[in-house]
């Protein structure tokens, strides 16, 4: 009867044992996660201090060469005949996605915010 009693609390050591152990893994993978939170709010601040501004003028300037690309393929939509109808038809279905944004930007009234803004950017 000691014997049974004696593996029950070896059992229970074990138990107990497995769940302190299961506690720690689970504290353990709690800082591994904060120390990638923090690693990867490091890295967006260095990202912001060196490059961001880099980064910004060049999709700015994609994005000006891309309605200027548009409006040479497509400028009979505004009324600009430029190339003949059959290159701007291979074209089409690489545009179409782009399409209706440019030409709510092209068609977009402008005042003199936007200026300032392409003079200063």
């Amino acid at each position: 009867m000691s014997d049974s009693v004696g593996r029950q609390s070896g059992q229970v050591d074990n138990s107990s044992r497995e769940k302190r152990a299961v506690r720690g893994r689970a504290k353990l993978v709690k800082s591994v996660s904060r120390l990638r939170k923090l690693a990867r709010a490091f890295c967006q601040v260095i990202y912001g201090m060196t490059i961001y501004d880099m980064v910004r003028e060049l999709n700015k300037a994609r994005a000006h060469l891309d309605h200027l690309f548009i409006l040479a393929v497509f400028g009979d939509l505004l009324g600009v005949p430029i190339l003949p109808p059959y290159y701007s038809l291979r074209l089409l279905p690489y545009i179409v996605p782009t399409l209706d944004t440019w030409r709510r930007s092209m068609l977009r009234e402008k005042d003199l915010t936007d200026l300032l803004d392409q003079e200063l950017g």
